[in-house]
């Protein structure tokens, strides 16, 4: 008999510990990180990088998986719902995480509940542009002639309920205008719309957009951050130009499935962390407009509740509701 019980406790040893040796053995294969927009926005373009450094730590490759739409809710909710077992990671944001949640009352997931935070790694401002054949080289001209045409300018976001979005929508509440609204599936559509003078203007995060400012392709006027961005320090802030307290900008980070095990959330947010902290990333991060960024899971948790409800008040105020 006791060596029977000897047995059963050495068995429900082994169990036990099953989960810790597979986990061990993290990454046996390699991982899709979902990038819940399509390629060439700026999301894309912080995820790719964040791809090649993290593939580099892990020694497995990262694959890119652009999944587009309704302003980044469509990939993230596949995430959610993907298994937690540390091969499905996502990159979400201030539109995924902190606006949709408020914007729509059916969204498919929950930003704390449904995620294990892992850590930051990029902020962006946002910034002001217009076609160069619209006319204004000033957020005091644009604002003049939108005044003078209401309705007759339009605008591009990355979607319904993304951050391009609601930026625009919180300028055009401050300084009561009237702009169209026109919703893409993502930054990279907006920017060709705006290139093309199909839309008059864009209020979009910096690395999707600083390309065209720098190559004259796009005019820009204002920036959304409290203060401005080294990348064009002769843009000024739209609080600068009058509409004191406007702040505007775009976190970046990753995510696991909920439950996923806590030592795989743990190495990813080490190898994050130390990715941020290289020379190489930082300077890709400048060169793009944004700023490299790092937390721990437990104070990236905190950040997302905190930003979802500062967000859910903002978008009741505009009253932006998308179903």
């Amino acid at each position: 008999m006791k060596s029977i019980q000897a047995w059963l406790l050495a068995g429900a040893a082994v169990l036990a510990t099953a989960p810790c040796l597979a986990q061990s053995d993290y990454p046996a294969k390699p991982l899709r990180l979902i990038v819940p927009f399509p390629a060439g926005g700026s999301t894309d373009i912080v995820g790719r990088v964040v791809a090649q450094r993290l593939a580099e730590r892990l020694g497995r490759q990262v694959v890119v998986d652009n999944r587009g739409g309704a302003g980044g809710t469509i990939g993230t909710d596949a995430a959610a719902k993907a298994p937690a077992d540390g091969y499905t990671i996502v990159i979400g944001t201030t539109s995924t995480h902190a606006v949709a949640p408020a914007a729509y009352s059916k969204l498919g997931y929950h930003p704390v509940r449904d995620f294990a935070a892992v850590a930051m790694v990029a902020v962006t401002p946002y910034l002001l542009v217009v076609n160069p054949q619209v006319g204004p080289r000033s957020l005091k001209d644009l604002i003049a002639l939108a005044k003078a045409s209401p309705g007759r300018l339009n605008y591009g976001s990355a979607g319904n309920g993304s951050t391009t979005h609601l930026a625009m929508e919180m300028l055009k509440d401050a300084a009561q205008v009237n702009l169209v609204h026109v919703p893409y599936k993502g930054n990279a559509q907006t920017d060709l719309a705006v290139l093309g003078n199909e839309v008059q203007a864009v209020f979009g995060s910096m690395p999707a957009l600083l390309q065209h400012v720098k190559a004259g392709k796009l005019v820009p006027l204002a920036v959304g951050t409290a203060a401005r961005s080294p990348a064009l320090p002769d843009v000024a802030t739209v609080a600068e130009q009058g509409y004191a307290g406007f702040e505007a900008s775009l976190w970046l980070g990753v995510f696991a499935p909920a439950g996923t095990p806590r030592p795989i959330v743990d190495r990813l947010a080490r190898d994050l962390a130390a990715i941020a902290a290289t020379a190489e990333f930082k300077d890709a991060m400048d060169k793009n407009g944004a700023q490299a960024q790092s937390n721990s899971p437990e104070q990236f948790a905190r950040m997302v509740a905190e930003e979802a409800a500062r967000y859910a008040k903002v978008v009741g105020a505009l009253g932006i509701k998308l179903d």
